[in-house]
């Protein structure tokens, strides 16, 4: 983990890398990053790096593979992420990625969770964080339709999104900026204003990091008979409800 400490203030700040991975049920790039601009503010995180998973196309083994070299390219480093489903659209791929990342002793930040993860987690609350998206996977899949209210839809502008925050934090003009995008200013303006891209840019909402989210974490942990019963329990209930 690279730290640096602050010769005026006297505190410490990590550097941080932020990974974003657009998903139409759990958040779009522009939810993501909203979230870890607040939790870096809120824990003296300075965000010195971000990479967004570009969503669509057919190539996915492509997307992953290029998230998995940029991992490897930026050992012992921290990691910022929305949450733990980040990492893949399933069980496999998220442990494939907490593997990749954990021997490249990378630091990992979920911050909806409020928990900080590494190579030296106790196994069971890596476990409970698998089990935790296993749920949120399943719920998902049985509940969802969409993308979740108050969200909004993935945009063509989303893969400019690191550079448009970027350009809004040096102060230029939507006009300038259309130009150095090579897109419609009019369009632009849109994506920004419907983001409050300008509005994110300069405010924070204080997401603290928490020790005793982890127990938290542990406490959604289903056993097999757990899983079972609650089947059997909905099921009952849905049938009692139709009769």
């Amino acid at each position: 983990m690279t730290m640096k400490i602050n010769q005026i203030w006297s505190f410490i700040v990590t550097m941080a890398i932020a990974y974003i991975r657009p998903d139409k049920h759990f958040g779009s790039a522009f939810d993501q990053l909203k979230l870890i601009k607040s939790y870096a503010y809120a824990n003296d995180v300075e965000i010195t790096e971000k990479f967004i998973e570009q969503a669509g196309g057919n190539d996915k083994e492509q997307r992953r593979l290029k998230a998995t070299q940029f991992f490897r390219a930026h050992p012992e480093e921290t990691v910022v992420v929305a949450d733990i489903w980040v990492f893949g659209e399933n069980i496999e791929e998220i442990t494939q990625s907490l593997n990749c990342l954990f021997k490249n002793d990378l630091t990992i930040h979920l911050v909806q969770k409020s928990v900080v993860v590494t190579k030296d987690s106790s196994a069971m609350f890596v476990l409970g964080l698998l089990d935790n998206a296993r749920q949120m996977f399943l719920q998902t899949k049985e509940k969802r339709v969409g993308r979740p209210k108050g969200s909004l839809s993935s945009s063509k502008f989303d893969i400019y999104l690191d550079e448009i925050m970027g350009f809004i934090e040096e102060g230029k003009s939507v006009s300038e900026m259309a130009r150095l995008l090579g897109v419609s200013r009019s369009s632009l303006k849109d994506y920004i204003e419907s983001r409050e891209l300008k509005k994110i840019a300069k405010e924070n909402f204080l997401l603290k990091k928490d020790e005793n989210k982890e127990l938290e974490v542990l406490k959604t942990v289903q056993c097999p008979d757990e899983i079972i019963e609650e089947k059997q329990l909905a099921k009952a209930t849905k049938k009692g409800e139709m009769q």
